[in-house]
């Protein structure tokens, strides 16, 4: 599938801070999280139907749901918007905007 979704480096570098530390045995690519995440909310998938090239669905749902309940997403959302000068409204679009 040739429209797979990946977060550049640079975003990835802006998203870094927010992750949580690895303890122990390294983790899967931390960039096949949110990258799988923003293509399945804009495709309206579910987990298990996203392309295999995101890792199985699984171990990436399993990060999904660790993240989510240790506030990780809100974090990072919360700290993005910070950077715009945002303090109340978080908002993800659901398709490509800049089309």
């Amino acid at each position: 599938m040739s429209d797979l979704f990946w977060l550049t480096d640079a975003q990835m570098a802006r998203l870094a801070p927010f992750f949580p530390k690895s303890h122990g045995k390294p983790r899967v690519d931390d960039r096949r999280v949110p990258s799988r995440i923003i293509f399945i909310n804009r495709n309206g998938l579910r987990w298990r139907d996203a392309p295999a090239a995101y890792g199985p669905h699984k171990t990436l749902y399993s990060r999904w749901k660790r993240w989510s309940e240790k506030g990780i997403f809100a974090r990072m959302m919360a700290g993005l918007a910070a950077e715009h000068g945002e303090k109340a409204t978080v908002m993800i679009p659901s398709r490509d905007i800049t089309a």
